[in-house]
């Protein structure tokens, strides 16, 4: 099978189905797994899928917010990167906040062992920490939106409104030099703009691919955020721009 006509039929499961695997792939086409990687690669380049660990998954466009399983598995080793980082910054007896994004999630894994408040919206983050007797643990309830495993509208924004955050860590679907952070969900970014009034100092978690890129809702300009913490593939000049404009940014 030539290689254009793998990649069209890679773009047409992907259509079906969402998220196809390499192996799956491969066996299916009778190559090795090496050379559905190398297809991967390509199209992503293109701008057609996105790779995840062991397989690829379909893009997020401006208008389509994926689900949070398919999330966790994009770029799973930077996010381990920038959530441990993001942790490091948390001091005992702080009150924090976690968004619903699978980066902050993934910081459940670093959280220092000390005491703290975690206020969130996110059910896995929630579930995550249960166990944890050192934690305070505010869930805000609300509206349920499974896609994201997230509480949000109205219910979600007014329980934070007593509380004065410490730090907030929040993610979304880009970061734009003019217009700030964005998400595609529209109550999402609506409640992430209340949880940001409340809070003393917001942290924004973002891989390299989000650097410049605009969603469709946007929940804060660049001067409501104190820093950004990202990977070690981004973008320099769009970095030395963040600290020329007065953000503390943090990489590996």
């Amino acid at each position: 099978m030539l290689a254009v006509e793998r990649h069209r039929r890679i773009l047409e499961l992907l259509q079906v189905h969402g998220s196809v695997r390499t192996v799956e792939i491969a066996a299916g086409f009778g190559v090795t797994d090496e050379t559905i990687r190398k297809d991967f690669e390509f199209l992503e380049q293109r701008g057609d899928l996105i790779r995840i660990h062991g397989g690829a998954t379909r893009p997020a466009r401006a208008k389509e917010e994926l689900p949070l399983t398919e999330r966790q598995l994009i770029r799973r080793e930077e996010k381990s990167v920038i959530a441990r980082i993001a942790a490091a910054r948390i001091l005992p007896n702080e009150t924090i906040f976690l968004d619903a994004s699978s980066t902050t999630l993934t910081m459940t894994e670093f959280l220092p062992d000390v005491p703290l408040t975690i206020l969130t919206n996110a059910l896995n983050v929630f579930t995550a920490l249960e166990g944890r007797t050192n934690l305070d643990l505010i869930c805000t309830g609300g509206l349920y939106d499974r896609r994201s495993r997230s509480f949000i509208g109205l219910p979600a924004e007014t329980a934070l409104r007593r509380y004065n955050i410490h730090r907030m860590f929040c993610s979304g679907n880009g970061i734009d030099l003019e217009r700030g952070i964005s998400e595609t969900n529209s109550r999402q970014a609506s409640f992430k703009e209340r949880v940001i009034a409340n809070a003393e100092e917001v942290v924004y978690l973002a891989d390299h691919s989000k650097l410049g890129q605009k969603a469709s809702f946007f929940f804060g300009d660049l001067a409501s955020l104190n820093c950004l913490i990202t990977d070690g593939n981004a973008d320099r000049d769009f970095l030395r721009a963040l600290r020329e404009r007065g953000m503390e940014v943090q990489t590996p």
